[in-house]
C-alpha cells in the first residue's frame, strides 16, 4: 500500500511538472459560460435579454498574447447559438471562428468548448453571437489581449484598465427583429443607446461606471458592439490619447471625441487631471437625422460635485469623420506582440497580384428586402461551408466564385440568393476595394486577418486612385468604414488558411445577405498551414454522420 501511495505521488508530481512546462510556454485559461435568457430594462422597459453567467453584457475576457483560451459554452436557450471572437485571427484554425460558414451551431440544451489562441496579437476586441439576431439581445462582451511582460508598450503602465461597450439598442425582442427581416422589412432605427448595458438618466442619480484617482492614468477600451449605428464617444472636460486600434499601436494623438463605427474598437489613455468630481462619458449616434444620446458616469475618488448637465457637442457630418480616419497612423517604432517593431512590414513595396472590388447594394427578391455584394446575397446552407469543403461535398453545397472581381452594373443590379464563396490563392497579396453607392455608412470586417486600411475617399474607385494610398504607415486593423458614395481600399497577404467571413458589421445587412466567405486552401494540405478539424467539432447537415478525417499531414 505504501508503495502504491509513493507511485501515485511520483505520477502526480510528474503530471504536475508536465502541466507547468506547458503552461510556462502557452498558459491555459478555462472559462465556463452558461448562456440563458433573462429580463433586464436597459431603456427602462422590461425585455428579454441573453445573459452569460447571469451577466448583461457578458463577462470581460482578459488574456495575454499566445494564451490558450478555453471557453465551454452551455446553450440554455431554445434555439441554436454561436459566438464569434471579433478580431481574433485564429491562425490556421477557422474551426473556432464562430460563424455559420465555419461551424455547426450549438444545439439547445448542449455545450461546446471553444479553444483558441490570440497568436502574436495584442489589443482591444469583443465577442458577440452570430446566430439569428441574438446580438440584439446581448451575449456580447469585451475581449482584451495584453502584451506579454517582456514586450514593452509605448505608454506607462496605467492605474487600471476599463472596457467601455457602446451600442444602439432596440426595445423589440431579437425574435421580433428577426421576424421583421424574415418578412422582408427593415428593423428601422434604434430606440436608444447604451454604455455597458445601461442608459444614463443624467439627473445625478446614476451610479458611476468607473472611478478615477486624481493624477493617475487609465487605459480605456471603447468598442461599438451595436447593430447598425455609428457612434461618437467623448468624455466631459477630458481628452483621450489614442494609443491602440484593433490590435495595432498607433501614433499617439489627443482627441476630444472619437467616431467608433460598428465592430470597431479603440484603446485610449485617459489622464485623470481635472477637478475631482463627477463627469459624463457620452455616446451618441452619427449620421441620423434625430440623434440619440446616452451618458455613463465617471467619478473621481473623494470628489465633490455633480457632473455638469452641459454635455460636450458631437461633431457634424461625415467629412469630419473621414478627416479623423486620415489622422490615424501606425506606430512604426512600437513593439508588437513579438519583440520586433510592428512597423517593419513594408507592405507598400509588395506587388498586388489580384484586385477584388466589392460593391454593396440593396434590392427586392420575391418582394422581400435583401442586401448583396456584387449581385449575390449570401445565404448560409445547412452544411457549413468549411465542413463541406473539408469532407469533399462542396459540389452538393455551394459553388466557388459566383461573383466577379470587377462586377458590371447589370451584375450588381440583379440580385441572386446563394452561398457567396470566393477562392483566394494562399499567400497572394491582394487589394480589396469596398465601393459604397448607397447613402448610409457601411462597416466591413474580415475574419482571420488584419489588413492595411490604405484609403477611404469620395467617389468611384479606379486604378489611378492608388496614387493616394498610404503605403507607409496605414493602420493594420480588421474593420473599416465606408462613407456614403465613397470607397475604401485595403491591402493584405492571404497567408492564413481556412474559410474566412467578410461581412457587413451592420447586423441587418449581414443577416439579409451582405457577407461572403474567402476560402484559402493549403496547396500541400500541410499542418504547417492549417489544423485538421478538432475531434470536439460538431457535425451537421450532409456531414452529420460522417467519420472524422485528418487530411492534413505533418508540417
Amino acid at each position: 500500500m505504501k508503495g502504491g501511495v509513493k507511485l501515485w505521488a511520483v505520477c502526480l508530481c510528474l503530471a504536475t511538472v508536465t502541466v507547468v512546462m506547458v503552461q510556462a510556454e502557452d498558459p491555459y485559461f478555462h472559462h465556463v459560460w452558461n448562456v440563458t435568457y433573462g429580463t433586464a430594462s436597459p431603456l427602462g422597459v422590461p425585455q428579454q435579454v441573453i445573459l452569460i453567467n447571469g451577466q448583461f453584457p457578458g463577462p470581460n475576457l482578459n488574456s495575454t498574447s499566445n494564451n490558450n483560451i478555453i471557453v465551454n459554452v452551455f446553450n440554455n436557450l431554445d434555439e441554436p447559438f454561436l459566438i464569434t471572437w471579433n478580431g481574433i485571427q485564429h491562425r490556421k484554425n477557422s474551426w473556432q471562428a464562430g460563424t455559420a460558414g465555419t461551424m455547426c451551431p450549438i444545439p439547445p440544451g448542449t455545450n461546446f468548448t471553444y479553444h483558441f489562441q490570440p497568436k502574436d496579437q495584442i489589443g482591444s476586441y469583443f465577442y458577440y453571437p452570430t446566430t439569428a439576431m441574438h446580438r440584439a439581445a446581448g451575449a456580447f462582451g469585451g475581449l482584451r489581449v495584453n502584451s506579454r511582460l517582456l514586450i514593452p508598450v509605448p505608454y506607462a503602465d496605467p492605474e487600471d484598465d476599463y472596457t467601455v461597450l457602446i451600442n444602439d439598442w432596440y426595445t423589440k425582442s431579437h425574435t421580433q427583429l428577426k421576424n421583421f427581416l424574415d418578412s422582408g422589412r427593415t428593423i428601422g432605427r434604434p430606440d436608444g443607446i447604451l454604455i455597458n448595458g445601461k442608459a444614463g438618466k443624467g439627473d445625478g442619480s446614476d451610479q458611476p461606471l468607473f472611478t478615477l484617482k486624481q493624477g493617475k492614468t487609465y487605459r480605456v477600451r471603447i468598442c461599438n458592439v451595436g447593430l447598425k449605428a455609428s457612434l461618437n464617444f467623448r468624455i466631459q472636460n477630458h481628452k483621450m490619447k489614442l494609443v491602440e486600434m484593433e490590435g495595432s499601436h498607433v501614433l499617439q494623438n489627443d482627441y476630444d471625441s472619437l467616431d467608433v463605427h460598428v465592430g470597431q474598437c479603440f484603446g485610449v489613455i485617459l489622464m485623470a487631471n481635472q477637478e475631482p468630481k463627477d463627469y459624463y462619458m457620452v455616446a451618441s449616434t452619427r449620421f441620423l437625422k434625430n440623434a440619440l444620446t446616452t451618458t455613463g458616469l465617471l467619478r473621481y475618488e473623494g470628489g465633490k460635485g455633480l457632473a455638469s448637465s452641459q454635455l460636450p457637442a458631437a461633431p457634424v457630418g461625415w467629412a469630419w469623420s473621414l478627416n479623423q480616419f486620415r489622422s490615424f497612423r501606425w506606430n512604426l517604432t512600437a513593439s508588437a506582440a513579438r519583440p520586433n517593431p510592428q512597423g517593419s512590414y513594408h507592405y507598400g513595396k509588395i506587388n498586388i497580384t489580384r484586385t477584388i472590388k466589392l460593391v454593396n447594394t440593396q434590392g427586392k427578391v420575391d418582394s422581400k428586402l435583401r442586401y448583396a455584394l456584387n449581385g449575390v446575397s449570401h445565404i448560409d446552407p445547412e452544411t457549413p461551408l468549411k465542413l463541406a469543403e473539408y469532407f469533399g461535398v462542396t459540389d452538393k453545397v455551394f459553388k466557388y466564385d459566383s461573383i466577379s472581381d470587377n462586377p458590371t452594373s447589370d451584375q450588381i443590379k440583379n440580385i441572386k440568393i446563394e452561398p457567396n464563396v470566393i477562392n483566394v490563392t494562399h499567400r497572394n497579396f491582394i487589394e480589396v476595394v469596398f465601393e459604397n453607392h448607397e447613402r448610409s455608412v457601411q462597416s466591413w470586417h474580415l475574419d482571420g486577418y488584419s489588413f492595411f486600411a490604405v484609403a477611404v475617399e469620395p467617389g468611384t474607385w479606379t486604378p489611378e486612385k492608388r496614387k493616394n494610398y498610404n503605403l507607409l504607415d496605414a493602420v493594420s486593423r480588421h474593420t473599416i468604414q465606408v462613407y456614403p458614395k465613397c470607397w475604401a481600399a485595403i491591402l493584405l497577404t492571404f497567408d492564413n488558411c481556412g474559410m474566412w467571413n467578410i461581412r457587413s458589421e451592420n447586423s441587418e445587412r449581414r443577416y439579409l445577405g451582405q457577407q461572403l466567405y474567402a476560402s484559402v486552401l493549403s496547396p500541400e494540405k500541410s499542418l504547417r498551414d492549417e489544423y485538421n478539424m478538432p475531434e470536439s467539432s460538431l457535425q451537421c447537415g450532409l456531414v452529420k454522420d460522417k467519420p472524422k478525417i485528418n487530411p492534413y499531414a505533418g508540417a
